[in-house]
């Protein structure tokens, strides 16, 4: 399924019924009086996140989401029918915008979570409801409130516990294939990974969900290289996981460069839990891979993982390092899980 993490919707409500002008007519009844019924109340407009979903693309083929109007009024004092709701299904980690595309309604961070987006119209009263002493036989009806209507965007933001981030060709695609039975998209040039994956990985009694982001480079906070749009699926997440391609010559400035990056974009990403994985180092020399391993533990003041995605080597130990950050967040106590983490 293609993923898609942006969406422009136009959702309109449903209109109130009018109210009815009608009088008891029956035999032997030479004064009924009034018994117009009022108009149905017109459908809502509501959005659901629901946990079976993780792309928008629905709402690339159905851009306009409307409910259903209410019945209007009829004799004999019969109400119309209240119109249909109609409900975006969206997946959780949805962030609804107005059409100016900055102002928030509502962030479904939660399956299940519901939020109203536009109000059914008032269905109209009938002329029954005008009768009164003074006024036994009212020939008046008010009509249904009108619908309200508007355009709203509909982002994203996957809700993942680890986040794979690095420079483009970091082999953060090869890593996902290896741990999980996701099957991103792999080759030998940059920018492979263009949209968003998703892989469940269990070790050591842990499950958990890994996102792979497409890569990053220099200038990302400012929308370079779509960065802003993929910076923000990392915000969710409680754990980063720092590739590093340990075939390049520059191993401390590539691990600066993302970092710095992170730190612009700000929304705490900067201050995640960080594991930093030098890659690939079954392509790399052994004199030059302590090297390596000692640049990269200079330039982040930490512990640097060694492995590689393709042979398999190192992977297991960087998958305890992540399920160990993982727990210790949860033990914090604004650390939650969206996928029910539990120590």
């Amino acid at each position: 399924m293609k993923f898609l993490d942006t969406a422009k919707v136009y959702i309109r409500s449903g209109s109130g019924g009018d109210g009815c002008i009608s009088f008891r007519r029956e035999k032997f009844i030479e004064f009924g009086g009034p018994n117009g019924g009022d108009g149905g109340r017109g459908g809502d407009v509501w959005a659901e996140a629901a946990d079976n979903l993780n792309t928008l693309i629905d709402y690339r083929f159905q851009q306009h989401i409307a409910a259903r109007n209410g019945g209007n009024g009829m004799g004999k004092e019969m109400a119309g029918a209240k119109g249909a709701d109609a409900i975006l299904k969206v997946p959780v980690g949805t962030q609804i915008y107005e059409q100016d595309d900055a102002t928030l309604i509502a962030d479904l961070d939660r399956p299940g979570t519901r939020v109203l987006l536009a109000k059914g119209g008032n269905g109209g009263f009938g002329n029954a409801h005008f009768k009164s002493s003074t006024n036994q036989a009212p020939r008046r009806a008010n009509p249904g409130q009108p619908a309200e209507e508007k355009t709203i965007w509909l982002r994203l933001k996957l809700i993942a516990d680890v986040g794979l981030i690095g420079l483009p060709n970091a082999g953060k695609s090869t890593f996902l294939a290896r741990i999980s039975a996701a099957r991103p998209k792999i080759a030998d040039y940059p920018f492979t990974t263009l949209n968003p994956q998703l892989g469940m990985v269990r070790i050591g009694g842990a499950d958990f969900v890994v996102a792979d982001l497409p890569g990053l480079i220099e200038g990302a906070h400012d929308g370079a290289g779509l960065g802003t749009k993929f910076l923000g699926h990392a915000e969710r997440t409680r754990v980063i996981v720092h590739l590093v391609d340990g075939t390049q010559t520059e191993i401390a400035r590539s691990y600066r460069t993302i970092r710095k990056e992170l730190e612009s974009y700000g929304q705490g990403l900067a201050e995640k839990p960080e594991i930093i994985v030098l890659n690939k180092i079954d392509a790399i020399p052994a004199d030059a891979l302590k090297r390596k391993l000692a640049s990269l533990k200079r330039a982040s003041n930490g512990t640097v993982f060694a492995m590689s995605g393709v042979t398999g080597e190192g992977v297991n130990e960087v998958l305890y390092a992540i399920a160990g950050r993982l727990r210790d967040s949860a033990r914090e106590p604004s650390g939650e899980s969206a996928h029910g983490w539990a120590p």
